[in-house]
Parts: structure tokens; C-alpha cells; sequence
């Protein structure tokens, strides 16, 4: 079977300017020092030497942190943008959903719209006409249908974007994070139409930081890094990777920066870990208890001291919550003076099924929040192999946390 789209040694580059003047670190005044004209040009490369091949049918899932590369791959497969060098061949008609409005035009209408986008994205008249009742009763925007789009709001726009991507049936469907724009409704069904696309034999590019949803849609994955290819393969492993790799950056917690400190007078963490077995790691087995070792410095006697956890899945649901107030030796409950202090968290074994998640650690007193994290450490939950068909059912029928129930069965007769 011939691959759908071949890629090979693909690459983009910018050419970046910087200007001398104004605000400049110490570094670019030496830089600047020795060119001529004020200004400083830097190749950058935001793709370089990207080959895979696709076969009909696959759906992809294309991670990495912003600034891997993603968007730009995405881009130069739906010739929005050439690449500097590499070849491309595509074997089916290319449909791309990269950001709200993208193949639109705002003067034109709703209903215009369609017909416009789908003969961009190379279908006939007669096709646009046969999907069309299905197209607007997905996107749900049938009351606005002859309104100038430039009066939808995103959200609606996307809506109708997504709906003419998918409902058409390319060859190939190429789909950015422009999901999040979507309410969490809307985000569902999409995830539900693409699934469905998917089993119907087309071939899906979905590039998502939601892990989530791609272990959910893809069959397999590609992880870029810094415009590069840093694995490529099954699903579970290529995320496993990704989740390891941006644990492994932040596992001794960030150093409370401006973005995450409310009120550093009081209290600052130092180390956060999260460990089993008595190993740092970044990837846990369901089936033991972790451990979460915080090392915090007091400066200033605090009253009231409330360290809590917050247990967040892919899909930003709040899994459960801890909170505990600290004790310093004799004193009471929640006043602690100024020294280093250790806390740690045990959780139970069974606690999280398999997937990715990341905890969030605050900080407050009985009158204000002091340190609030925006992100949070990154991890991944593992189930351990106990029989091919006990981890199908597992894996189909899980919930968002396991339970240790008590089952009794007896015999009445």
C-alpha cells in the first residue's frame, strides 16, 4: 500500500532581524558593535530535516511544546506556506482547519461561506449540496446561516469551519489546536466526528496538547523538538516521552517566579518531587503509592498555614483535592515560624487510572493565597500488564479514579 502523503527532509527557515536601539541586553550592544547597519539578520529554522510517510487511513497526533514546529509542518501540508527545502507528495484531496476563519471570507455569509470554502478545498457543487443540511445542522448556526460571518463570533466561526472540514470528506483532514476555541460541548463532538471519520478509512493530522484526545484519536504519534523529529511511532510510547520529557524540565518544581507568587514575604517552595519506590520519577504504576516531597522555607511566622494539591487530567478536569495545615513541632495547628520545613503527600495505590495528569501545589493563610502555580508538575500514570484481556476492559470501561471496593458474593440457595 502506497503512503498517502510522504514527507521527506523537511524544512523551513526564517530569516529574523534584529534592529539595534531602543531596549538592548548587553549582549546585542557587543553584537551590534561589530555589523554594519544597525542590525543583526539570524537564520532561524523552524522545521529542519522532518521525514515520515502516512498511510490511508492513520491518524496522526503531532505533539511537542509551543515552538517545536507543529503549526509550521501543518502549514507547509496545506501549501499555506513552501517549504526552504524537502519534498511533499500527496496522494487525495487536502482539507485544513489551522485557525478560526482560515478559507472564509467575512463579507460573504454563512451559507456563501460553504460553498466557498468547499470548492477551495477542491469539492464539486453537487458534493457541497449533498452535505450540506448535515453541515449546518452540526455547526448550529442554522439561525445565522445568511449573516455576514464578520458578526460570528469564534466560536461560531469555528463551528462552521470544523463542520465543513469534516462533513465534506477530504482524503486527507489536517486539524490544529484551533479546537480550544470551542466550548467543551462543541469540543466533544468534534472529537466524536473525527473518531468517526477516522474508522470511515480517511486520514487525520491532528496536532493537540491535549493527550488526552490523542491517545483517544490517533493510532500513532510524532513528537517534534525544536523543529526536529524526536520520536515517531505507537501512541503510547511517543507520549509517554513527551510527558516524561516536560516532567523531567520541571520535576524540582519551578522557583517561584513573578507569575506564581502572590506574596513571597511569607513562604517560597524549593524542591518539589514526586517519587516511587523511592525513585524520582515521572511515570507511576497505578498499582503502588506515590510519594509527593515538598520542601518549603518559612521567613515569617505564619498563623494558619494550609499547603493544598490539586490532581488535574488531560482534559483540565479536577480529579480530586488534598489540603493540610501545617505544624511546627508543639505549637497548634497552622502556626509556623520562620525555618525549612519538609512536607510529604502519600497517595494511595488504585488512586488514578492510566493516562497523563499534573498536580498544582498553593500556598495560603487564613487571610490571602500567597503562592498560586500556573502550571504544575507533569506526569504519567501506567497500568502494569496483567493479561492482554483484563487491560482491554480496564482501559474501555474507566472512570476518572479507580476504587478499592469491597465485593461479597454468597450463594442464597
Amino acid at each position: 500500500m502506497k503512503p498517502i502523503l510522504e514527507i521527506r527532509d523537511l524544512a523551513k527557515k526564517y530569516r529574523i532581524k534584529h534592529l539595534s536601539g531602543g531596549y538592548l541586553s548587553f549582549r546585542e550592544r557587543i553584537r551590534s558593535a561589530f555589523t554594519f547597519g544597525g542590525s543583526v539578520v539570524e537564520d532561524f529554522w523552524a522545521l529542519n530535516g522532518v521525514s515520515f510517510d502516512v498511510l490511508p487511513g492513520e491518524s496522526i497526533g503531532i505533539i511537542g511544546r509551543n515552538g517545536a514546529g507543529k503549526s509550521t509542518l501543518l502549514k507547509i501540508l496545506s501549501k499555506i506556506t513552501p517549504p526552504t527545502k524537502g519534498r511533499i507528495i500527496a496522494r487525495g484531496r487536502i482539507a485544513s482547519l489551522l485557525e478560526v476563519g482560515t478559507g472564509f471570507h467575512p463579507e460573504l455569509s454563512g451559507r456563501e461561506n460553504i460553498y466557498f470554502n468547499g470548492s477551495l478545498l477542491g469539492m464539486k457543487r453537487r458534493e457541497i449540496q449533498d452535505k450540506f443540511d448535515e453541515i449546518v445542522d452540526f455547526s448550529g448556526v442554522e439561525k445565522f446561516l445568511d449573516t455576514p460571518l464578520k458578526h460570528y463570533s469564534s466560536g461560531m466561526q469555528l463551528r462552521l469551519a470544523f463542520s465543513v472540514a469534516a462533513f465534506l470528506e477530504p482524503e486527507i483532514l489536517i486539524i490544529d489546536e484551533v479546537l480550544a476555541v470551542g466550548d467543551a460541548e462543541f469540543q466533544k463532538k468534534c472529537l466524536g466526528k473525527m473518531e468517526d471519520v477516522s474508522k470511515r478509512g480517511r486520514t487525520i493530522l491532528f496536532v493537540s496538547h491535549n493527550m488526552a484526545a490523542v491517545d483517544k484519536l490517533c493510532s500513532k504519534a510524532i513528537l517534534l523538538k525544536n523543529g526536529s523529529m524526536q520520536a515517531a511511532g505507537s501512541k503510547d510510547s511517543v507520549i509517554r516521552e513527551y510527558v516524561e520529557g516536560y516532567s523531567e524540565s520541571n520535576k524540582f518544581l519551578w522557583v517561584a517566579n513573578s507569575h506564581d507568587v502572590i506574596n513571597d514575604d511569607y513562604m517560597k517552595f524549593e524542591e518539589i518531587e514526586i517519587s516511587q519506590d523511592g525513585l524520582v520519577t515521572s511515570v507511576i504504576q497505578n498499582s503502588k503509592e506515590v510519594i509527593i516531597s515538598i520542601k518549603h522555607k518559612v521567613k515569617r511566622q505564619i498563623n494558619a498555614l494550609q499547603l493544598s494539591i490539586e490532581f488535574v487530567d488531560s482534559f483540565e478536569n479536577t480529579i480530586f483535592r488534598t489540603f493540610h495545615y501545617e505544624v511546627d513541632g508543639a505549637n497548634s495547628p497552622g502556626m509556623v515560624y520562620p525555618g525549612d520545613y519538609l512536607s510529604k503527600v502519600i497517595i494511595p495505590k488504585n488512586t488514578l487510572v492510566e493516562g497523563n495528569y499534573r498536580f498544582v501545589i498553593k500556598a495560603s493563610n487564613m487571610y490571602e493565597r500567597m503562592i498560586e502555580p500556573k502550571d504544575g508538575i507533569h506526569f504519567n500514570v501506567t497500568v502494569e500488564e496483567a493479561g492482554k484481556y483484563v487491560r482491554k476492559i480496564y482501559k474501555a470501561n474507566r472512570g476518572m479514579v479507580t476504587v478499592d471496593a469491597l465485593w461479597h458474593t454468597r450463594k442464597l440457595v
